[in-house]
């Protein structure tokens, strides 16, 4: 039996997971419009242990979200998981941030795009088929209207994520499905962070940094 803290940072979503041997048991997340995770993230962390019966000697690994996203978020998160691994000595298992909303839509007939928003008309998008496939590599793409042509050519497309409604307002394709007011969770962490864990697919704590995809931009 193993135990995983899932954290989950990537957007204005601050999500805490509890999973067992890949099975969510607890989540305590706070999506407000605002980035709330530098205030909430260690009170979720602690509440969430408490509320479960856990102590934070009990947690076999840390699983985080490792972008890409928010800059903020993802250092906030990335920050308290390293230091959660060196202080409790257990591994740390990083998650694309695409692949968990990507999770949420799969089994869905067609193809899977998860959308996250960057600047302007500039997005975070990878491409998987709806088995959770990843069939393009994650990358920042500035949308026109004939991004993803050659998948809504072939079937149904279900966007997912954040910066759909910029895709939404340029595209009048008849197979493009948006899933709107979806963010990555840490629920969907559970069953992946217990995958990686049983084949020992760790990061090195010390040297682990999140997965911007960009340089950051102040401002």
């Amino acid at each position: 039996m193993n135990t995983i803290l899932c954290l989950e940072t990537a957007t204005t979503n601050c999500s805490v997971g509890i999973a067992r041997d890949g099975k969510l048991v607890a989540l305590k997340e706070d999506n407000s419009k605002n980035y709330s995770h530098a205030e909430k993230l260690h009170v979720f962390i602690n509440e969430l242990l408490a509320e479960a019966g856990i102590k934070a000697e009990d947690l076999d690994a840390v699983a985080v979200s490792k972008g890409p996203g928010s800059y903020t978020g993802l250092r906030i998160g990335v920050s308290a998981a390293k230091g959660l691994c060196f202080s409790l000595d257990v591994p740390l298992i990083s998650i694309p941030t695409l692949d968990l909303l990507a999770k949420q839509l799969q089994g869905e007939s067609g193809i899977i795009i998860p959308m996250l928003d960057a600047r302007r008309m500039e997005v975070y998008s990878a491409v998987f088929d709806s088995e959770g496939n990843q069939l393009r590599e994650t990358k920042a793409q500035i949308l026109d209207e004939n991004s993803f042509a050659e998948y809504l050519q072939q079937s149904k497309v279900h966007f997912i994520g954040n910066g759909v409604g910029k895709y939404e307002e340029i595209t009048s394709s008849p197979n493009a499905v948006f899933h709107k007011q979806k963010f990555p969770s840490a629920r969907e962490m559970a069953a992946i962070a217990d995958l990686k864990y049983k084949k020992s697919d760790i990061e090195d704590v010390a040297y682990f940094e999140p997965y911007y995809l960009k340089d950051f931009i102040a401002g």
